[in-house]
């Protein structure tokens, strides 16, 4: 198990940080100073089969890593944190919040989904080629397909050229597994069960997840108040920084001030 440390010393809770497909803990790095400010600590850990935790053998389902990151909050002593997730790490954090809600402290879902339908002929043509090459090829061959879709714009190359080496570094077994588990994730019918405060963060230009696809996951979460980045991609987190982190510092400021 390996996990990223963002302000260690932070006393007033504890954020655990989940990243998307391919991707590893290291890419939180640009929250640190929401982190910082509200003087919470991160722990960012890399899920298993990517980055450096490697994967313990056994099936890939959604359920696994809910586990792992039942595991990390274990490890750190950790009661209940507030958790926040990008892509399939948010679909690890939706269920987290689902079957151990005594262990989230509040939510914060980033262009994610509680159930994985594509809208649009581009988008389908996406999904099905991404999930063919990772099939035939893995996910060596299709590092730069997708870090190209994720950071679109020349001035985002330094991430492009991240996001595509971790990728060939993922466990091409758990890469797919990852991808067959997501196509079958529903978490639809329970969302009303979730009552921890939450916020959803929409990219206004992903591509990848539908924004009216996390319309809908906003929508079911009766506790859960939606926010739209003009112009951010599927990596808001990185690609509009500045402006993610002022609302997400906004909404985990009122969520302290409230416990």
């Amino acid at each position: 198990m390996h996990v990223h440390i963002f302000h260690p010393q932070g006393s007033r809770g504890t954020v655990l940080l989940l990243h998307g497909l391919g991707s590893e803990g290291q890419t939180w790095a640009g929250q640190a100073p929401v982190l910082r400010a509200l003087d919470l600590r991160g722990l960012a850990p890399d899920l298993p089969g990517f980055g450096r935790t490697p994967w313990p053998g056994g099936p890939v389902t959604v359920a696994r890593f809910v586990d792992f990151a039942l595991q990390v909050l274990d490890r750190y002593a950790v009661d209940a944190a507030h958790v926040a997730g990008i892509s399939f790490g948010g679909a690890v954090a939706l269920q987290l919040a689902l079957d151990a809600p005594q262990r989230v402290r509040s939510l914060t879902l980033i262009n994610t989904f509680a159930h994985l339908r594509p809208r649009g002929l581009s988008q389908w043509a996406h999904m099905l080629f991404r999930s063919l090459l990772a099939a035939l090829l893995g996910p060596h061959r299709q590092a730069e397909l997708v870090a190209r879709r994720v950071f679109p714009r020349p001035e985002h190359a330094a991430y492009r050229e991240m996001l595509a080496r971790s990728i060939r570094q993922a466990d091409p077994r758990v890469y797919r597994g990852v991808m067959r588990a997501l196509w079958a994730f529903d978490a639809r019918p329970r969302l009303a069960e979730i009552r921890q405060p939450t916020l959803v963060v929409t990219g206004s230009a992903d591509t990848t997840v539908d924004p009216a696809v996390q319309a809908e996951l906003a929508r079911g979460i009766p506790t859960a108040r939606q926010v739209v980045i003009p112009g951010g991609g599927h990596a808001v987190i990185a690609d509009q920084r500045e402006a993610f982190n002022r609302h997400w510092q906004t909404f985990l400021a009122q969520v302290l001030a409230d416990a």
